[in-house]
């Protein structure tokens, strides 16, 4: 989709140049302007999307405290004399 933005922003530049009037030339230069700027915060959305990570892999406080349970149970069973810091 943001390359879409970037085809129209160049589309409307064209126009611009083909614009025999300075009121259709500013029009259309500040549409350019716009559809570029659109372009740009879509790479960046698409960019920030892509690299978030997935909410999915973040753990809750329940499964830390039994991780936790579980690390202590299987340190206990070694045999580890040292306890908890």
């Amino acid at each position: 989709m943001p390359w879409l933005f970037l085809l129209l922003a160049l589309a409307s530049l064209a126009a611009a140049f083909k614009s025999s009037s300075p009121a259709l030339v500013a029009v259309w230069l500040l549409v350019s302007l716009v559809l570029f700027v659109a372009w740009v915060m879509g790479l960046l959305s698409q960019r920030v999307g892509n690299s978030s990570r997935d909410i999915s892999h973040v753990l809750d406080p329940e499964e830390m405290r039994r991780l936790r349970e579980q690390a202590e149970a299987r340190k206990n069973a070694l045999g580890n004399p040292e306890g908890p810091r």
